[in-house]
């Protein structure tokens, strides 16, 4: 299981359940009790069926429960096809809201290649995947060395399209833009990237939307070059509070062996947006929210802490994607009564 940072590396630059939920939150209101607090989902989490079918994908996402959208990538370039107003209506139509989207905040370095490899330039199955996208061969049956071309459509990122970003955004009517990564492993890479943020927060205020960074793990790490500091906390301590929000990764917090309500109380009210993802024991694979490690009751007890406003289960590229997801919502659903 690869997670999103992975592919920005390597790339080089209905459930039952659900269909009951609405006669329950009518019952609710009639009682008077509030309603459940609405679910949301990364659509990184069904990445492959959501660049196959993304209309029939988000008729599922919907019967399951979920009522929030985060996007990401898509090999159909666009918002998985569609302009951001298209999109846009796509979702409402099926009664959810698109809060969010990630996009990617510099081109990733292409790694070098392993001794005795073909040399740059030289003949490849077809280019590179950009972020978010499987590379080369991902769907080839195991055992097998098959490696597919795959004509992608241009990457945008924020270095270098903040505006047009930002103005899509804005466009789409959603809430915040999100940096989804970008390089953070010197202090060059570590300012570049504080510059890039810097400017995108601006940008979208003057847009009227949010704007946030979701962090992996290694943002945690200490970097040599900027004295074994981490890139996390300069990018906290180096940023306008109001200008750049965080979008905090429970799991690879976790991993990282941070406290999602300790970084709370450090940073409190800069964290509206989580992804509730979770992680097994070996602190390596991720896994179904409810089926690992990570202490949702606790972290979500600390909402108000973190000024959290949306939350998304988000399970990179789960290899069951409708089961996966349905499992992740009947369980948060136990925690976000």
């Amino acid at each position: 299981m690869q997670n999103r940072r992975d592919f920005l590396k390597n790339a080089g630059a209905l459930a039952l359940g659900g269909l009951a939920l609405p006669h329950l939150s009518q019952a609710a209101e009639l009682v008077g009790l509030s309603a459940p607090k609405p679910i949301g989902i990364q659509l990184f989490t069904l990445f492959r069926p959501m660049n196959e079918d993304p209309k029939g994908t988000l008729e599922k996402v919907a019967a399951v429960g979920y009522k929030e959208i985060e996007s990401a990538f898509s090999t159909r370039g666009g918002y998985y096809g569609y302009k951001p107003k298209e999109f846009k209506a796509l979702v409402e139509d099926l009664g959810m809201t698109w809060r969010a989207h990630h996009a990617g905040g510099a081109p990733f370095r292409r790694p070098s290649p392993p001794p005795g490899a073909a040399p740059a330039g030289a003949s490849t199955p077809g280019p590179a995947a950009p972020a978010g996208a499987p590379a080369a061969g991902a769907n080839a049956p195991a055992g097998t060395n098959q490696q597919r071309p795959m004509n992608m459509p241009p990457m945008l990122n924020l270095r270098d399209n903040y505006q047009q970003l930002v103005d899509e955004a804005a466009e789409a009517g959603l809430s915040y833009l999100v940096c989804a990564s970008t390089p953070v492993a010197t202090l060059d890479e570590i300012n570049n990237s504080i510059e890039v943020f810097q400017k995108t927060g601006e940008a979208a205020k003057k847009a009227g939307i949010g704007f946030a960074y979701h962090n992996h793990a290694t943002e945690f790490d200490p970097v040599e070059s900027a004295g074994g500091k981490t890139p996390y906390e300069l990018i906290l301590s180096q940023t306008d509070k109001d200008l750049v929000k965080m979008e905090l990764d429970l799991a690879w917090a976790t991993k990282a062996g941070k406290d999602p309500v300790e970084l709370f109380k450090q940073q409190q009210g800069r964290f509206p947006l989580w992804h509730v993802k979770d992680i097994r024991q070996d602190l390596k694979t991720i896994t179904e929210v409810g089926t690992g490690v990570v202490d949702f009751k606790r972290i979500f007890a600390a909402a108000d802490i973190a000024g959290m406003k949306y939350f998304f289960v988000e399970q990179d590229m789960a290899p069951q994607p409708i089961e996966n997801i349905t499992t992740s919502y009947q369980n948060l659903r136990k925690v976000v009564v």
